[in-house]
């Protein structure tokens, strides 16, 4: 059972009684076999969130009938909602610069099935990986970038994107800073990995930022991105711990191996629809 087919619906709402007694009794008429289910209601904003792995085989209906019956249990509560299905496949648009290290990563984890997805195409604005990703059979499209074409060149990757059906876009190092227009238009649906404990040490350098003053942990983040540079909701976090005898080149060593770990988890619970964003923060269902 394992690897059956699932329906998973994500929802949020504002709270109040009868939410879950609603959607579970609404599977529940329908013979839906719940595998997973999660639940969190936030004391402060009084929202409500929750996640649940339905057999799609346990059900008489397909995912748009599911749609079409539950929308009025949805427009009771007022929810946010969607439901995917497990059997279609997400697809991964990826943006590199020159950073090898979570682009091998990443691949390495779909070469072996880790990470079910399909990676239509990479952008880079540097030609230095081109021979890497087209090795492993995926297109790779040179898009530079200049303060003077900055426009052109996002409105060409929005193209790509969008040619690729792409479901999420992950900056995995790709050291530009997107438009505005570009983060607005994919908004929940572009993921980056910086290379600090956000929010501490935002922007350029922030190993450098780190030695300067002395830390004794540093980290990565993975969040998604909006207009707001390196503020954007965060998905998950991890650190290491270093001591005064660590240099730059340490901390840059050391912290790759924190990026890829918590690039690919934070990854993961994107695809998985365990992450859910409610204002400037996210709820995770691990």
């Amino acid at each position: 059972m394992p690897n059956a087919r699932r329906y998973t619906l994500s929802l949020s709402c504002p709270d109040r009684t009868g939410i879950v007694a609603a959607v579970s009794s609404f599977i529940a008429a329908s013979n839906g076999w719940i595998v997973e289910a999660n639940h969190h209601a936030d004391a402060a904003s009084r929202h409500f969130f929750m996640r649940q792995e339905i057999l799609a085989d346990s059900l008489p209906f397909d995912i748009t009938q599911f749609r079409v019956l539950f929308a009025p249990i949805a427009a009771q509560f007022d929810m946010q909602w969607r439901i995917t299905d497990s059997a279609v496949k997400k697809r991964v648009v990826l943006l590199v610069s020159k950073q090898e290290h979570c682009l091998y990563d990443i691949l390495s984890r779909w070469q072996s099935n880790d990470l079910d997805v399909d990676i239509p195409c990479v952008i880079s604005n540097h030609e230095t990986l081109r021979g890497f990703v087209e090795w492993h059979g995926i297109p790779f499209h040179y898009v530079p970038v200049t303060a003077a074409t900055k426009d052109d060149a996002y409105a060409e990757i929005a193209q790509l994107f969008d040619a690729a059906r792409g479901d999420v876009m992950v900056l995995a190092r790709y050291m530009q800073i997107l438009t505005p227009a570009l983060c607005q238009r994919y908004a929940g649906r572009i993921i980056n990995i910086h290379h600090s404990f956000l929010p501490s040490f935002i922007g350029a350098k922030p190993y450098h930022q780190a030695f300067e003053r002395g830390v004794k942990l540093i980290g990565a983040t993975c969040h998604y991105v909006t207009e707001d540079l390196d503020q954007g909701q965060i998905i998950e976090q991890d650190v290491i711990r270093i001591n005064h005898s660590d240099q730059v080149d340490d901390l840059v060593r050391y912290g790759k191996d924190i990026e890829k770990a918590v690039l690919a988890r934070g990854l993961r619970y994107h695809l998985e629809d365990r992450a859910l964003v409610h204002g400037n923060k996210t709820v995770i269902f691990k």
